[in-house]
């Protein structure tokens, strides 16, 4: 058997605070061998990046470390700042969640890999821009020698992650530690990098540390997995016994958390079929009941009108007076109490969408019907009275709720505005919305900063229904939250829609999320409607490339699926040229 090129043996880490000693990492011990990647999962203060960052020496200086980490037999915790500093790049390299923290916006690419180069004594000079170009070819880089010159901010996300995979990869290092290194990418970009990351350890015999919460990302690229909660390993084996047979609750519950994007014959499609089509027909009968309304003069009855309407619709965006056109052509309907998924890629034009049917973004062309009115048509005061039917949730529960504001006040802002009720009746509002968010009415008076991520998406769900809109618009409401708390908050998401109705435009690039919420969806690509059509119709009978592809990319926590699954992705774009 070869030696681990990694070692943690007990390793413990504890930070000194104003209140006291806080325990991060207790007691964690495992090895990474030769070729191997090793998987660590867990979910947000697990201690996961903690641990990959002791055996870089990045720990800062209000940290305690005890234990060993051995790097090919040399106790990392051992070293001096110079030969910290040596080892960085060149024994041990990183690549981490976000290129753009980890590339240097103000120096061109070529500057930073050949920095790399030469700071390890690998190549100066010429002979350093030509290995640079080599590396940047074998990542995928397209026109390497012609693109290695421009800024990070010229490339895309996928392939800024490809150069920052580059760098650590430049010294041939022994150990690449992955720190969610695709979490902030598409899921075709994700399948990309885990390719590339795949390739480069057979073509290496390099050891990779992965870090991430994702199983399907584990169940396509681990060996081993090792599972944290609160510091500790409660959990760890090959990656089919775990992901197969997972003996820690723990483990059970994050792997049932993950959302699953559901084949044709999954039986518990047939269970919501049914109910869907019984959904429906109770719909219809409402509607023949309630839903009509006396034409003017006439005596006729007309339907109640879509939620959400768009026709020919194009949105631009502008700058220095010249128009760039990011939505072409776009048609859709949401009816009253339907959601409708809104997926594609970064740049597809879907949050775009959603900025315009909040008002934050002018039409260039066509119609935006909400409850049968053009909005960018309205007098102002009728578009604002329009405005209070819609509610919003947005992706970053931290960044969309005021820091200055307590609970109370953030939920019954929109009340304040619309000038409902009084403050009384507005608290009373907030109270019942608390629960049925499920928060206790005590949380009023906290600040964002005192609750969870979770928790806080829960006040933001809460502060969109304050005035009973009829059409509610979440972008990328869940992404940003770990697996076991998304799972809770689409379980909301979706009681809160059967009760109050709401008809919904649900923005995500994640394809399982919207296959548990969804009942239309419309895929989108550079700005146009790749295709549409019932979820059953899109996610399981796809028509267009381009949807097949996301339905390829989007990794399952299976281990035989998965691998079954990439080689299909495989021979569907060999296919596609």
């Amino acid at each position: 058997m070869p030696a681990p090129v990694l070692s943690y043996k007990d390793i413990r880490v504890s930070f000194a605070t104003e209140f006291g000693d806080v325990d991060a990492v207790k007691g964690v011990s495992f090895e990474v061998m030769p070729g191997e990647v090793v998987a660590v999962v867990g979910e947000s203060g697990s201690g996961k990046s903690v641990t990959s960052s002791t055996a870089m020496g990045l720990l800062p200086e209000n940290a305690s470390v005890e234990g060993e980490v051995l790097l090919e037999g040399r106790n990392v915790l051992k070293m001096s700042t110079a030969e910290l500093r040596r080892l960085r790049g060149s024994d041990i390299s990183m690549v981490f969640q976000e290129p753009m923290t980890a590339l240097n916006p103000v120096l061109r690419v070529s500057d930073q890999l050949v920095e790399a180069l030469q700071v390890h004594e690998v190549a100066f000079g010429s002979e350093a821009l030509e290995k640079a170009i080599e590396l940047l070819e074998r990542v995928g880089i397209p026109e390497a020698r012609t693109k290695i010159r421009q800024y990070p901010h010229q490339f895309s996300g996928g392939q800024r992650q490809r150069i920052v995979i580059a760098m650590a990869i430049a010294c041939g290092p022994k150990v690449i530690i992955a720190d969610e290194p695709t979490t902030a990418l598409d899921v075709t970009v994700q399948a990309e990098i885990l390719d590339l990351l795949r390739e480069l350890k057979q073509e290496l015999n390099t050891g990779i540390l992965l870090i991430t919460h994702n199983m399907g990302v584990v169940a396509d690229m681990a060996d081993r997995v090792v599972v944290m909660l609160n510091g500790e390993v409660v959990e760890t084996g090959p990656v089919a016994k775990i992901l197969g047979h997972p003996e820690h609750p723990y483990t059970r519950r994050l792997l049932a958390a993950m959302p699953l994007l559901r084949e044709a014959g999954d039986p518990s499609l047939e269970l919501e079929q049914e109910q869907e089509r019984v959904s429906v027909s109770e719909r219809a009968a409402s509607e023949a009941r309630h839903g009509t309304a006396t034409g003017k003069g006439s005596g006729a009855a007309s339907p109640v009108p879509a939620a959400l309407e768009a026709k020919d619709v194009a949105l631009e965006y502008k700058f220095r007076r010249k128009a760039t056109r990011v939505v072409h052509d776009l048609n859709f309907i949401v009816q009253p109490g339907e959601i409708m998924g809104l997926v594609g890629e970064s740049g597809s034009g879907k949050s775009t969408v959603a900025k315009a049917v909040l008002g934050l973004l002018d039409v260039a062309e066509g119609e935006l019907r909400v409850r049968g009115e053009n909005m960018p048509t309205l007098p102002s005061k009728q578009k604002k009275a329009l405005k209070r039917e819609i509610g919003v949730v947005f992706q970053d529960p931290a960044a969309s709720l005021d820091p200055r504001f307590p609970i109370g006040d953030i939920i019954t802002e929109p009340m304040v505005v619309h000038k409902e009720g009084d403050k009384n009746s507005r608290m009373a509002r907030a109270r019942e919305l608390l629960d049925a968010v499920r928060l206790p009415s005590s949380v009023l008076n906290r600040y964002p900063h005192e609750l969870s991520g979770g928790q806080r998406q829960r006040i933001s769900i809460a502060r969109a229904l304050t005035l009973n809109p009829t059409l509610l618009i979440a972008d990328e409401p869940t992404s940003a939250l770990d697996v076991s708390v998304q799972a809770a908050v689409l379980e909301l998401f979706s009681e809160l829609q059967q009760h109050y109705g709401f008809a919904c435009l649900f923005v995500s690039h994640d394809l399982a999320v919207v296959d548990s919420l969804a009942h239309k969806v419309l895929v989108m690509q550079n700005g146009r409607t790749v295709e549409q059509g019932t979820t059953d119709q899109v996610l399981r009978h796809a028509k267009e490339s381009y949807t097949q592809q996301l339905l390829a990319a989007a990794p399952v926590p299976n281990p035989e699926v998965q691998a079954r699954r990439r080689t299909e992705r495989q021979r569907l774009l060999a296919a596609l040229g």
